[in-house]
């Protein structure tokens, strides 16, 4: 059966999702979910909202799918053993560091990787399974093949999304909203700088990437039939009637095993939508056509007044039950209530008396139990035991049922035995006092000159795609390869098709930016160094991916100084001094969609995205004809060397993107101490600033 899991922003919203029909409900408790601006629970309210969804047969997931500090960590801990001693189904997790951190306090707690840690891919699927996961959540990004061919051979449960907001980049590798604004999508609370206007040549006149909601209404069945386990319907933020009229649709065709109306279609549109929906990654067709913007529209007061009524006004009767009555001559009167999962509500009354006029008949036994209206629950069949010639008034029934139900009911809100335990951070390993080695990255090869690599840098970085390309580069420096953060399974033969030319070359070193290019590069003896893809934002995190063979991380860099000192560096690690910091990575390719489909020859060109205020942010290729969108300015950070030389790190790197083969070499002298390059423009980063 295809779960239905719906959003639930507020104790509204999650009645407005159970009582149209959804199967599970995720929702945040505290401050670590990536929609930290919903209404999140107390401990109070969250502990009503699991025993209001496990009455009604409904399942709760926990959002903790947000990066943590080491400081939060503790209180991220006490949120996670909390909900897990509440009976919380599952959690969704974004950290790996919060990850190592639920094996401690609730091992027993079930475990879904979020789409946030952009799992795209088969090999990325059972990485999630080895670490313990049970189900992935893959990204929006994914089409119809890609998704059914992870779906048949996956280890682990498969989620998917189906309605709602589409991002412009791939989640949990978007840091637009951070560098530019201060506030992380990767922390929870994104201002969706995607939404704002954009253009090129100087103008922002445009919404390029603005994208419309998507809707996968017209492919359940297909979705069902390749083994997708949960689609998720998207919606935080939406308010509660919109939620309950999403749901109420969906509920409705995946029960019947149809697809959505053409009127159905109309009420999610008239509830929330951008111009429209579109399937077009789903179905492949990506382009223009995807894109539209929230036009002001009057209130479809009579659609959401209809929402209301469904989770304001008495209950849906969403648990069936089978009763069962015994009533004999000498002995107290027996009703139970059984439900699916074999529980049992009991109840006894007093002795039955002897008829006088009418005597009690099966039938209206049967008549009094299933008059179950007002409660959660729906009568499948009754089973009765009955002497004849005796009475029972309908009210001693009636009273029986009730609280044979409510003896039920009690039994159906007890939370799991589960073990717990302690968050131990562990052993504290001593910053480094060394000044941090040099390491480059360059986009392309001619940026290399024999004067940058005179400067002796412990390690260069290029893009993979670009190391093969150039085998004269073999035993010139000390190379590694720069593997994609997005590959999907259908590129893989071409991705090993490089790795191995690379590997030929001599290059045995492999940056790896998503936890799905970790096996393949391990498979083929690469030796494993972390890029800033993974999100490396706590100790644990670095305990996780030390434990998985990496021999070194890239820091995250939406990280202050004094909580990059405060990490316990059990690993080197490495942080980006330098450069245009990656905003997002897409699937949808701009430039084309810009050119009408001259792809190849826009990428060759400087391309320049332009926002409203003059800003202009550079578009380059990304490995397989994706887009990446860079910062309007370099991170510069010579002049304040003596702020990130006490922090312990293993090295710093100049990443190299639009600058000429001679500049590179004035910046890299720069930092190295020689001359006084600065560039006309630059910004300090996220390094200096809390990004909330």
């Amino acid at each position: 059966m295809l779960e239905l899991l719906s959003p639930a922003g507020s104790m509204e919203a999650l009645r407005a999702a159970v009582q149209n029909g959804a199967d599970a409900v995720y929702m945040g408790y505290g401050d670590f979910n990536a929609r930290r601006n919903a209404k999140n629970f107390t401990e109070e309210e969250f502990a009503q909202a699991v025993s209001y969804c496990h009455l009604r047969g409904c399942r709760l997931y926990l959002t903790l799918n947000t990066l943590v500090t080491d400081r939060e960590m503790e209180a991220a801990a006490r949120c996670a053993a909390q909900a897990s001693a509440l009976g919380v189904d599952a959690v969704l997790v974004q950290d790996l560091g919060v990850l190592k951190m639920l094996r401690q306090v609730a091992p027993d707690l079930p475990v879904h990787i979020s789409t946030q840690m952009t799992v795209h891919n088969l090999d990325g699927v059972k990485h999630a399974a080895d670490l313990g996961m049970t189900r992935a959540v893959l990204s929006r990004e994914l089409s119809r093949d890609a998704i059914e061919f992870i779906c048949q051979r996956s280890p682990i449960e498969i989620e998917v999304f189906g309605h709602g907001a589409l991002c412009m980049c791939y989640s949990g590798q978007c840091f637009f909203s951070s560098v530019i604004g201060g506030r992380s999508g990767n922390r929870g609370l994104c201002a969706q700088p995607c939404r704002l206007r954009y253009g090129w040549n100087g103008r922002a006149d445009g919404n390029p990437l603005s994208l419309k909601d998507m809707s996968l209404a017209g492919h359940l069945r297909e979705l069902r039939k390749m083994g997708v386990a949960c689609l998720k319907l998207e919606g935080r933020m939406k308010r509660p009637e919109c939620v309950a009229v999403v749901t109420r649709v969906y509920a409705a065709a995946l029960r019947e095993n149809r697809e959505p109306t053409p009127q159905e279609v109309e009420a999610l549109t008239r509830a929330f939508s951008r111009q429209g929906f579109t399937d077009g990654y789903y179905t492949g067709r990506t382009g223009p056509d995807m894109f539209g913007v929230r036009e002001e529209e009057k209130e479809p007061r009579d659609l959401f007044a209809q929402a209301r009524q469904t989770y304001e006004d008495g209950e849906a009767q969403r648990v069936p039950v089978v009763f069962y009555a015994v009533v004999r001559r000498g002995e107290p009167v027996q009703v139970a209530a059984r439900d699916g999962d074999g529980r049992v509500g009991a109840a006894a009354g007093d002795l039955p008396q002897e008829a006088h006029t009418r005597p009690l008949t099966p039938e209206g036994v049967e008549k009094q139990l299933a008059r179950t209206g007002g409660t959660p629950y729906r009568c499948e069949a009754v089973h009765t035991k009955l002497d004849g010639g005796l009475a029972l008034s309908a009210a001693a029934l009636n009273h029986l049922r009730r609280a044979a139900l409510e003896d039920l009911s009690a039994q159906r809100v007890v939370p799991p035995k589960r073990r717990s335990g302690e968050f131990h951070p562990g052993v504290r390993y001593e910053n480094r006092r060394e000044a941090p080695l040099l390491t480059l990255s360059v986009r392309r090869a001619e940026q290399l000159t024999p004067e940058l690599l005179a400067l002796g840098p412990v390690l260069v970085y290029l893009p993979l795609e670009e190391l093969a390309a150039h085998p004269e580069l073999a035993g010139k420096g000390p190379f590694a390869a720069v593997l994609p953060r997005v590959a999907w399974d259908r590129e893989r033969p071409e991705l090993l098709r490089q790795m191995e030319a690379v590997r030929e070359m001599g290059v045995s070193e492999a940056l790896v930016g998503n936890l799905g290019m970790a096996a393949p590069a391990r498979e083929m003896g690469f030796r494993l160094r972390g890029d800033f893809g993974l999100e490396v934002y706590n100790t644990q995190a670095l305990k996780e991916l030390r434990g998985m063979g990496f021999a070194s991380l890239t820091l995250s860099f939406e990280l202050k100084f004094p909580q990059i000192r405060d990490i316990s560096k059990n690993i080197d690690c490495e942080l980006i001094t330098y450069g245009r910091l990656p905003l997002m990575i897409t699937e949808n390719c701009i430039l084309k969609n810009r050119t009408g489909g001259a792809c190849r020859h826009a990428c060759e060109q400087e391309n320049f995205l332009t926002d409203r205020r003059g800003a202009r942010f550079p578009v380059v290729r990304a490995w397989g004809c994706r887009n990446e969108i860079l910062n309007c300015k370099p991170l510069f950070l010579a002049d304040r060397a003596q702020d990130y030389r006490r922090i312990g790190l293993w090295a710093q790197r100049l990443m190299f993107t639009l600058e000429p083969p001679q500049e590179c070499l004035h910046i890299a002298r720069r930092y190295l101490g020689q001359g006084d390059f600065t560039p006309r423009d630059y910004t300090r980063g996220l390094y200096y600033r809390d990004v909330e």
